[in-house]
C-alpha cells in the first residue's frame, strides 16, 4: 500500500521488455467476469489490424490458395494481400472473386496488375453470435424440410437448391469462427460485444455442429437426386419421413433449450436420440430388400438423418456443459 488509499503491484520484467513498455507508459486494467484483472498495453477496444500476404504464380494451385484465403479470413486478418512477381494469372483472380463471394465482409480495396488487397469491412459487433446461430438454424431447418419435400415429390430442382444452400451455412460458420478468433486475440472486444470468452467458445462449437448438420442435409439431397425416377416403397417412404421428423424435432428442441437455458429439456433431447437410432435401423433392414442404387441411396439418406439427430445431441450436451459452467456457486 502507498499513500493510504492506493496499492502497488510489481510486473514481471520479461513481460515489460517483450511488450516494449517504457517509463510513464499507461497500461489498461480490465475487470473480467470472474473478478480477475486483465493488464494490457491496448488502451482501446479497437481490433488489431493484422495483415497476411500470399505470393502466387502460374503454378499456384487454385484449391490450395482458396483454403489459405479462408484460413486467413477465419484467423481474423484485417487485410489479405495477394502478390505476383508478374502479371496476376487470370485463374488466381477467379479464385479471389470466389473467395469474396464465399465470405462475409471481404472486399477488394486495391488492385493492380500484380497485386490485389482485400479488407474486412465488417465490424464484429455488427453481427452478434446469437443472431448468426439463429440464422444458421433457420437455413438448415428449411434445407431439411425441403429435402424431404423433394423426396416425396421427386423434385430434382428442389433437391439441387437444398445443396446450393449449404454454401450459406458455411459462410455464416466461417464468420462465427473468425469472430471467435478475433475475441481470443483481443479480450477487450468481448466486453464490447457483451459476451464472455466462454460464451464465444460455446457459440463457436454450436456453429460448427450446425455446419456439419448442413453438410448432411446436402448429402441427403444428393442421394435424392440419385433416386430420381425410382419410385420408393410406401412403407420405406413413411419410415423415412418418421425418422426425418424426429431428427428435425431433436435439432429444433436442442437449439431452443440452449437459448432458454433449459438443462432439463436438453437432457430429454439426448434421450430422444435412442428412439431415432432404432427407427433408422428398421429402415436399413427394409432398404436391404431394394436393388442397386436405390438400396445404397436409401442407406446414405438414413445414415445422414441419424447423424443429424446425433449432432443435435451434441448441441444439447454443449448447452448443458456451458450452462452448468456458467452457474454461480
Amino acid at each position: 500500500m502507498t499513500g493510504g488509499s492506493s496499492y502497488v503491484i510489481t510486473l514481471p520484467k520479461e513481460w515489460i521488455k517483450s511488450s516494449n513498455i517504457k517509463k510513464n507508459d499507461s497500461l489498461g486494467l480490465l475487470t473480467q467476469p470472474d473478478g480477475t484483472l486483465l493488464i494490457t498495453t491496448k488502451m482501446t477496444q479497437d481490433q488489431v489490424e493484422r495483415t497476411k500476404e500470399f505470393n502466387v504464380n502460374d503454378e499456384t494451385k487454385q484449391t490450395y490458395l482458396l483454403r489459405q484465403l479462408i484460413g486467413a479470413y477465419i484467423s481474423g486478418y484485417k487485410y489479405i494481400k495477394i502478390k505476383s512477381s508478374k502479371r496476376m494469372p487470370p485463374n488466381i483472380r477467379v479464385i479471389i472473386r470466389k473467395f469474396t463471394q464465399k465470405t462475409i465482409g471481404q472486399e477488394v480495396i486495391e488492385e493492380t496488375d500484380t497485386s490485389i488487397t482485400l479488407k474486412d469491412l465488417l465490424n464484429p459487433t455488427e453481427m452478434p453470435f446469437d443472431k448468426t446461430i439463429k440464422r444458421m438454424h433457420i437455413i438448415v431447418k428449411s434445407m431439411h424440410e425441403d429435402a424431404m419435400r423433394a423426396l416425396e415429390k421427386n423434385d430434382k430442382k428442389l433437391a439441387e437448391d437444398v445443396i446450393s444452400r449449404d454454401n450459406d451455412v458455411d459462410r455464416l460458420h466461417w464468420l462465427v469462427a473468425r469472430q471467435h478468433n478475433i475475441i481470443l486475440r483481443n479480450v477487450s472486444l468481448a466486453e464490447k460485444m457483451n459476451i464472455t470468452i466462454e460464451m464465444s467458445s460455446t457459440f463457436f462449437l454450436i456453429s460448427r455442429i450446425i455446419e456439419r448438420i448442413g453438410d448432411h442435409e446436402a448429402k441427403i439431397s444428393q442421394n435424392i437426386l440419385n433416386l430420381t425416377g425410382n419410385k420408393l416403397n410406401k412403407e420405406i417412404t413413411e419410415h423415412i419421413h418418421s425418422a426425418s421428423n424426429l431428427a428435425l424435432d431433436i435439432f429444433n428442441k436442442s437449439i431452443g433449450a440452449f437459448y432458454r437455458k433449459d438443462t432439463k429439456a436438453s437432457n430429454e433431447n439426448i434421450d430422444s436420440v435412442k428412439r431415432l437410432v432404432t427407427i433408422c435401423e428398421e429402415i436399413n433392414t427394409l432398404a436391404l430388400q431394394q436393388k442397386g442404387v436405390t438400396a445404397l441411396s436409401i442407406g446414405y439418406i438414413i445414415e445422414s438423418i441419424r447423424r443429424i439427430g446425433e449432432y443435435a445431441e451434441d448441441i444439447s450436451e454443449t448447452a448443458i456443459n456451458y450452462l452448468l459452467g456458467a452457474e454461480k456457486n
